[in-house]
């Protein structure tokens, strides 16, 4: 995908996830969009610096820089967010372009992708774009409302309660 089709995501995405995070449509779902929308369009846009120096899809499209983003917070207290606009970039790398990215570089220079993608100047990218971000954010309300709720009958059933 292009720039374009990754701010695209970016905001559709933390549109979706403001709601689904506070979803009375209030000030506090705006805000949370805010919250959330700055970060994830920086890490968004964060691996497509690669084209500056390095290989692009490879440099830094790949598994090392996102587990990189996940720690930060740990060690910094910041940039908490970020690296959910860094995964869903991969993602519609991987799903929305015919390339694909190189996930375990430098270790295997082997590029990663679906037979879902288009080309990055298709006139169908945008709609890819958007069909990838409804996927993400379908994951996203499983994760949010399933899954606790899933783990805590699980959890429930195994204490025999």
């Amino acid at each position: 995908m292009n720039k374009r089709g990754h701010v695209l995501n970016a905001i559709l995405l933390s549109i979706g996830l403001g709601y689904l995070l506070e979803p009375a449509g209030d000030l506090r779902t705006f805000e949370t969009i805010i919250t959330i929308g700055v970060p994830v369009a920086l890490g968004a846009l964060f691996p497509d610096v690669d084209t500056a120096f390095g290989r692009h899809r490879k440099t830094l499209h790949n598994l090392p820089i996102l587990v990189g983003f996940l720690a930060f917070p740990a060690f910094f207290g910041n940039l908490e967010y970020v690296w959910i606009g860094i995964l869903t970039h991969y993602a519609l790398d991987v799903a929305g372009s015919k390339r694909g990215i190189a996930l375990f570089y430098p270790v295997w220079k082997r590029e990663f992708g679906l037979p879902t993608g288009v080309a990055v100047s298709s006139k169908r990218a945008d709609l890819v774009t958007v069909l990838v971000t409804a996927l993400e954010l379908a994951l996203a309300a499983v994760i949010i409302y399933e899954l606790p709720r899933r783990g805590f009958e699980v959890g429930r059933q195994a204490v025999g309660i």
